[in-house]
């Protein structure tokens, strides 16, 4: 599994709460409810990182 990546997430108490209430809610961390709801706003958005398909990767025949 590739290395995770830390940072500091500075937030209202207010937003913290209703973070924690969903992630409760899902049976997730607070930590795991951001990287979930991040990785669905990237997946919506069409920014994923999407690897380049084989062909490309070889380079001519």
């Amino acid at each position: 599994m590739a290395e995770r990546k830390a940072f500091l997430l500075r937030i209202s108490p207010e937003l913290w709460e209703s973070l924690e209430q969903w992630a409760a809610d899902e049976l997730r961390s607070v930590n795991g409810q951001v990287e979930f709801l991040l990785a669905h706003a990237v997946r919506e958005a069409g920014r994923e990182k999407r690897k380049r398909p084989r062909r490309e990767r070889e380079g001519p025949p």
